[in-house]
């Protein structure tokens, strides 16, 4: 099959991007992918390191005075390639890919990936689902069941669940970790039970709710614990309520990274408390290099593991269900070794992209 893979994001695009180049690896050699996305993207920069993938500069807009040329751009593409497929990730560019194909005669499949729990039930949405969908692609049960409420339960609803690398997303030996502490902490963390977290300092991500937690403990049971924060670093407001935890020694921000396997593998445990969740890269990324994660049970998130086996689950916001949790690690720490194997056996089992691959490849020829 010939596939275009289209994406709004002109800058990192997160788990989108983590997605479509997942996906790319799989069918690269077996059929005939292109990348249109913007060249100032994060998924333009990885995509075009993968041999045998087309990437074409593209923007995408909800400015009615600018959708003529782009529109037009994306309409030729189309046309001079002959797709077969036409993959959609966003709103902005399923829309732009609406656009483009308005009378034609002979268009591209559509398939449209939900990838977050923003509303689907504007009137934008009622003309994308009945003139540029031909398959929804539901990254969780949880977001199934969301699209089953809108427009788009007439183009075919399936759950696909992410796939990661888990030979990339792998395991480190205890040697590894102690070399990993010393290059992001330094001296002195070896028996420290470190937390870690890819998924950003937003507020919505929780982290601010975990710094609660780990400071509301008595201080010989909080100096056990340092939490490990990667992403943008914190504004001073959010620098503040750590302050407030008493909590500025023992929180560390390596910032952005493009590969998160260096910080992750300097921790015992992973943690993904966000407010809202499709179903969380980061959770699967933490599981597959065997941490056992925890997690609130935000929309798709609790798909990720079963409480008490893979990780624990705890309710949005509450911080008081997280410091029972660390009470439960400091009294039975041998306990993240064992549910850290479940957690790698989950991945393995579930998470791999081989499977991955073959369900979406599978929606692409129903449709």
């Amino acid at each position: 099959m010939k596939i275009l893979f289209t994406n709004f994001h002109g800058r990192n695009g997160g788990g989108h991007v983590t997605y479509i180049v997942n996906l790319l690896q799989g069918l690269v050699g077996q059929h005939q992918v292109t990348v249109a996305t913007p060249k100032s993207s994060r998924l333009y920069r990885h995509a075009q390191m993968i041999p045998g993938v087309k990437m074409v500069d593209m923007h995408y807009t909800t400015r009615p005075s600018s959708w003529l040329g782009p529109r037009a751009q994306l309409r030729k593409l189309i046309k001079q390639d002959g797709y077969d497929i036409v993959h959609a990730n966003g709103s902005a560019d399923h829309k732009q890919v609406m656009l483009a194909l308005l009378g034609m005669r002979h268009r591209p499949k559509v398939i449209f990936t939900k990838h977050n729990e923003h509303a689907v039930t504007s009137f934008g949405h009622q003309l994308r689902a009945r003139l540029a969908t031909d398959r929804v692609i539901a990254v969780s049960d949880h977001v199934n069941k969301l699209m089953m409420r809108s427009p788009y339960r007439r183009c075919g609803i399936v759950t696909v669940r992410h796939g990661i690398d888990t030979d990339f997303y792998a395991p480190v030996t205890h040697a590894q970790k102690m070399a990993a502490r010393i290059r992001f902490l330094g001296q002195g963390y070896e028996h420290k039970i470190v937390l870690g977290s890819a998924g950003g300092t937003d507020y919505e991500k929780g982290w601010l709710d975990l710094v609660q937690a780990v400071g509301s403990l008595d201080p010989t049971l909080r100096d056990r614990f340092h939490l490990i924060v990667a992403g943008d670093i914190p504004n001073e407001a959010k620098m503040a309520q750590v302050a407030s935890a008493a909590m500025l020694d023992q929180v560390s921000f390596p910032g952005l990274t493009d590969d998160v396997r260096d910080i992750l593998a300097a921790c015992d445990a992973g943690f993904v408390l966000s407010y809202q969740e499709a179903l969380s890269f980061a959770c699967r990324e933490l599981m597959s290099m065997g941490l056992p994660v925890l997690i609130t049970n935000a929309g798709g998130l609790p798909e990720n593991l079963t409480d008490g086996v893979e990780g624990w689950i705890v309710p949005v916001k509450n911080s008081h269900a997280i410091a029972e949790v660390l009470k439960k690690i400091l009294a039975k720490p041998d306990l993240l070794i064992t549910m850290g194997q479940a957690a790698r056996s989950r991945a393995l089992k579930e998470f791999n992209l081989h499977d991955f691959v073959a369900r979406t490849v599978s929606v692409y020829q129903q449709a």
